[in-house]
């Protein structure tokens, strides 16, 4: 976990808790699906001007910041719209080392110029108009965005933009990131870096009488899974919070049986072990156990350089490799915990279609194509030498991984391709790839929000390297279009837009697309409330524990042996 700091939660371990301390005007509804957004600190959802430019929110009144000695009476005061705007101009701030700013940048008008003024006269541009973000009043918070931006919703949900108070982050400087003073359900009790971090039930909401309730409405499986049975119930339910920082795979896996841990992320051999043609074991069902098994909204891709002079100049041989790669063997390999690729915008979100991949696995056609390519058999037509390409991985050490390697190489092979891995610290992999000197990389992408903009702008061109355009793939056709569809309201006639986009990509092949990872996790039957989501941050708040099940749970363990073998719990790796 790097921060404690908003601006500086940019590793899902550190979102995870700033979603419980802090928050934001905007906040994903807990049991809607698909995705819905609901106020958070705002009264109501923003009044939007014709043009879709103009943004206005009334704040909730009566919200106040924990009580922190950073205050001068030591006690929290009432959150303003002020606040916010310090707070997103500060993620703006080019002496921050925020690594969100893009989401952004470029979004709300001067922006730009703020920067240029905090480096000539540091903490003064503050006070002075900022076009973009207005403070109208206490409970006004004016945007004017530089064009229409329907995902701005779904970025107003993002940890980056969560208000703090001013004198928090002067009063304790550099250490912020250490002493987080909040609006949230949760504060800091304890943080021991590498080992724990403890929270607590926030006392100001009590002090305040702020009342926030568990939601009212779901759908109908969410009825049968008992997940209303709290309804209009008083938020949050735990009084305290602790979560547990174990690097090593084994000793997470024994704390979870053990009954220590309420849920975790079995690990592909740990999984292996315990489940029974993809469901839990007996045992494990005798325990109470749940299994959740949920698509993610992900895309695993091998992505080629198009500067490159081999791969990104010639479509037939990107369109070759992607018809060598035989999915069905990399997702056995995961135990089935992913599935095949067809499209780059994952299942669930508008634009996905379950229209095939033109340059899916077909050897004939891989073949066929590496020869139009200029390469039969693998043989270069100008220089009579086989082909050989370069594929990077930002790991190391992790034998999974080293397999997954292994797999494509040979892959390749069969089409006459050598193909090297080569594997490197995370740094260094990304290093290369906004240097553009990668020929080809395996990476995942995870949705920041649910919506394919977030993924048809990996192709935009002018979000190329050192942007989240990494393959540096440029089409005017795909610019244009693109440009069009994301100033879209949400309807048929965007998402039509977004399936031609995607089609464009399936064609143009600057990625070999992979699979989509399913997320299998396990959970103990006492935690209750629990709703898998690709955006958990901060939805602890509606999960229950009632420890008196708990403890008649765990004493049952010890006469409900697993009877598992030793080896399905000795794995390598870190959490």
């Amino acid at each position: 976990m790097r921060s404690l700091d908003p601006i500086g939660s940019g590793d899902i371990a550190s979102a995870m808790i700033t979603g419980l301390i802090y928050e934001g005007l905007l906040r994903y509804g807990y049991l809607d699906r698909p995705y819905r957004l609901e106020p958070q600190l705002a009264e109501a959802m923003p009044e939007v001007d014709a043009t879709g430019t103009r943004m206005t929110f009334r704040l909730r009144p009566g919200i106040y910041f924990a009580d922190d000695r950073c205050f001068p009476s030591g006690s929290g005061r009432e959150v303003t719209a002020a606040d916010f705007r310090y707070s997103i101009l500060r993620l703006a701030d080019p002496r921050s080392s925020t690594t969100g700013f893009w989401v952004i940048r470029g979004r709300l008008r001067g922006l730009e110029a703020f920067r240029k003024r905090v480096e000539e006269v540091g903490d003064r541009a503050y006070e002075e108009p900022v076009e973009g973000i207005q403070a109208l009043d206490d409970y006004t918070l004016e945007f004017l965005l530089t064009e229409p931006y329907p995902q701005f919703l779904w970025v107003l949900t993002m940890h980056y933009l969560h208000v703090v108070p001013r004198e928090a982050v002067e009063f304790y400087g550099g250490d912020f990131q250490r002493y987080p003073v909040g609006t949230g359900p949760y504060r800091l009790v304890e943080w021991k870096r590498n080992y724990r971090i403890e929270l607590e039930r926030n006392p100001k909401w009590a002090q305040t009488g702020r009342r926030e309730v568990y939601p009212e409405e779901g759908q109908s499986d969410d009825v049968r899974a008992g997940l209303l049975a709290d309804a209009g119930a008083s938020l949050p339910f735990a009084d305290r919070i602790i979560r547990y920082v174990v690097q090593d795979e084994s000793t997470a896996w024994l704390m979870f049986l053990a009954g220590g841990l309420d849920l975790t992320l079995p690990t592909t051999d740990q999984f292996e072990g315990v489940s029974v043609m993809g469901g839990l074991s007996s045992a494990l069902e005798a325990r109470g156990v749940v299994l959740d098994k949920v698509p993610a909204l992900q895309t695993i891709y091998i992505g080629f350089g198009m500067d490159d002079p081999v791969v990104g100049g010639n479509k037939k041989l990107r369109q070759a490799l992607s018809s060598a790669l035989d999915r069905s063997k990399l997702i056995e390999l995961r135990a089935g915990q992913e599935i095949e690729a067809v499209n780059p915008i994952p299942p669930g979100i508008p634009g996905n279609t379950t229209r095939p991949n033109p340059y899916g696995y077909d050897l004939d056609r891989a073949r066929r194509l590496l020869a139009e390519a200029g390469y039969p058999e693998g043989i270069s037509e100008r220089t009579g030498s086989r082909l050989e390409l370069t594929l990077d991985f930002a790991s190391q050490g992790q034998p999974e991984m080293r397999q997954r390697a292994d797999l494509m190489v040979g892959m390749m092979r069969s089409i006459g391709v050598r193909l090297t891995p080569r594997f490197q610290l995370e740094p260094t992999f990304f290093e290369r790839i906004d240097r553009r000197e990668s020929q080809m990389f395996y990476i995942l992408w995870s949705a920041d929000y649910p919506d394919g903009e977030n993924f048809l702008q990996l192709f935009f061109g002018p979000n190329s390297s050192p942007g989240p355009n990494h393959t540096n793939y440029a089409s005017d056709a795909f610019d244009r279009l693109f440009e069009q569809a994301r100033r879209m309201p949400d309807g048929a006639e965007r998402t039509e837009l977004y399936e031609r986009l995607a089609g464009m990509v399936q064609e143009d092949c600057p990625w070999i697309l992979v699979t989509h990872p399913l997320i299998y996790q396990l959970r103990h039957g006492w935690l209750e409330n629990y709703k898998p989501h690709d955006f958990p941050y901060g939805n602890e708040v509606y999960y229950k524990v009632e420890p008196a099940r708990r403890e008649r749970m765990r004493k049952a363990f010890r006469k409900q042996p697993l009877g598992l073998r030793p080896s399905t719990l000795s794995v390598n790796g870190g959490e």
